[in-house]
């Protein structure tokens, strides 16, 4: 077999004793009979020169000066001298460096194999992300790279997301398709704030269509009732009717829909190494306790029982407190059964969110890998690949001090309670079955930017100009500006200035005051109104003439 050359740079090297170095063996090639060493002679001249004398210096690399210099002195019989070209003297230097050492080989390819395992770990995350976008979100992935589109907002600046869970990946779950999990994060992407409560499952409603329930029932059953088809296109539809729907239940512009199943609580915090949650029973219960779900475990282990405190959960834990409503004895600690569960859920995904966007899990490859497998299977959403680095870096952003949870139930200012209606166990508006006036009331008071609907004082509208009707045009004009208006009523007979305003108490309402005062150029009186009325009321006003 022919030896190959080795080249570099497409040149191959000489063979040893025809390069121009002091390792040449000019005793072989030079010598004559006596051993006298021939000289080299210049052509037409008589002054010569030792080729010893161009020896390159031992430990010295070979320079260019060298190189040239020994040229000068080699006469090539019969012909011109040649000159070599500066690639050539290059190439020749390059030749004759030292080779690189052995750690500096060894560190070449650590690097190398390094930035290799790198890209390979990069392009395995970004099969996910791709996988997981193409499952849940709406857009290519294109979008998620290159776009940090802002999310859209209602008229005070919120984001609005409607956050649906159902069980339908639990076999033999009665009622899969329902949606025993319905809650609402509202984001302010600007202030970085972030609101969330849990709208009742069994809060009564008309469907406005003919469901399997009927024409009315628990929400729960609404999303599956307005599409049924089993297509991405039904799934998008059920999305949108719902938030429409819902949106108009509790006065909210709702941007966007999310459907998660069971797992995705599991996957998400197993994928984050778990999660603490603070575990509190209520109703001065020292802890919670559900033996609902211990059956798995022949009832040899407890799934739900905690004493009052912070916990570390696990998936499973997590899911399981997730569910837990005290339906089944024994059991303690959940005594608001459906309305306890609400609040377990929102501890556990402010949890969730607290530990999904710490440095650790942020830099975690595996933790990261686990989250997006847990989003890409068991999340349907409308939210576009092209808002999602937004949402993120909205979620990564606001503080924990910054996530509030509301509660419609349970204090003094409880706009919704439990009954009995057509038979069945329900939740109904406070204000009446059907009357959702005060839910309103209370998502505006907390996720609005105005001051005047954030104070919510109550209002009493008097009419004294003796039109009918006048009084209550009024008094829908306050509303929609965000007044809390609470009672419409004629005025006591007497002569009234165009506009009075009363208010009662001067602590607190300042800025209902004062936008009032701006409203009719008027100065609001602390006098006492011509009429009694009681003590939650914190302002009269009084038409006494018409605007004609």
């Amino acid at each position: 077999m022919r030896n190959r050359q080795s080249s570099i740079d497409g040149f191959v090297k000489r063979r040893s004793g025809n390069r121009i170095s002091s390792s040449h063996d000019f005793k072989r090639n030079h010598e004559g009979e006596t051993g006298e060493v021939k000289l080299l002679h210049n052509t037409g001249s008589d002054k010569v020169k030792n080729l010893d004398q161009h020896k390159v210096q031992t430990g010295r690399a070979l320079g260019r000066s060298d190189i040239e210099d020994s040229l000068k002195g080699i006469n090539v019989s019969g012909g011109p001298e040649k000159k070599l070209s500066r690639r050539q003297i290059r190439k020749l230097a390059k030749n004759n460096k030292k080779p690189r050492s052995l750690k500096r080989r060894i560190t070449k390819w650590f690097i190398i194999i390094l930035v290799v395992a790198l890209l390979s770990a990069g392009s395995f995350v970004v099969y996910k992300i791709v996988r997981a976008s193409k499952n849940s979100f709406k857009g290519d992935f294109l979008g998620l790279l290159v776009s940090n589109k802002p999310l859209k907002q209602d008229s005070n600046g919120r984001s609005n997301f409607l956050l649906l869970g159902t069980s339908e990946d639990d076999q033999g779950h009665d009622g899969a398709d329902l949606t025993d999990s319905m809650m609402i994060i509202s984001v302010d992407q600007k202030n970085k704030n972030i609101y969330m409560f849990s709208i009742p499952r069994d809060l009564y409603v008309k469907y406005g269509e003919a469901c399997p329930a009927g024409y009315a029932g628990k929400i729960n059953a609404y999303f599956s009732c307005s599409n049924d088809g089993t297509t991405a296109e039904a799934e998008q539809d059920r999305l949108a009717k719902t938030q429409s729907f819902v949106g108009d239940i509790f006065g909210m512009d709702i941007q966007y829909g999310v459907h998660v199943n069971h797992t995705v609580i599991k996957q998400a915090v197993d994928a984050v190494g778990g999660v603490d949650v603070d575990v509190q029973g209520s109703n001065g219960d020292s802890g919670v306790l559900d033996r609902n779900f211990d059956w798995r475990c022949n009832y040899k282990c407890y799934l739900v029982k905690y004493d009052n405190g912070v916990h570390h959960l696990d998936g499973e834990h997590a899911l399981f407190l997730s569910m837990a409503r005290g339906d089944i004895a024994p059991t303690y600690g959940l005594g608001n059964s459906n309305f306890d569960r609400e609040k377990n859920q929102q501890k556990i995904i402010m949890a969730l969110k607290t530990k999904a966007t710490s440095t650790g899990i942020l830099t975690n490859l595996g933790a990261i890998t686990k989250l997006i497998d847990a989003l890409g299977d068991n999340l349907r959403t409308n939210i576009g690949t092209d808002e999602i680095k937004t949402l993120v870096q909205v979620a990564s952003d606001t503080k924990q001090t910054d996530i509030h949870t509301l509660s419609m139930f349970g204090d003094e200012n409880a706009v919704v309670t439990t009954g009995n209606y057509g038979g069945a166990s329900v939740v109904m508006p406070a204000a009446g079955i059907f009357d959702y006036s005060d839910i309103k009331l209370f998502v505006a008071k907390n996720l609005t930017s105005n001051p005047v609907t954030r104070e919510a004082a109550s209002i009493v509208v008097l009419n004294g100009t003796g039109e009918t009707g006048y009084g209550q045009t009024k008094a829908d004009g306050l509303t929609s500006e965000g007044y809390n208006v609470t009672l419409v009523d004629n005025a006591p007979d007497g002569t009234y200035g165009k506009v009075e305003i009363y208010q009662i108490g001067t602590e607190n309402n300042t800025a209902t005051a004062a936008k009032l005062a701006e409203k009719y150029k008027i100065k609001v009186k602390t006098t006492a109104p011509p009429i009694e009325v009681t003590s939650d009321v914190k302002f009269v006003i009084i038409y006494g003439a018409t605007d004609n």
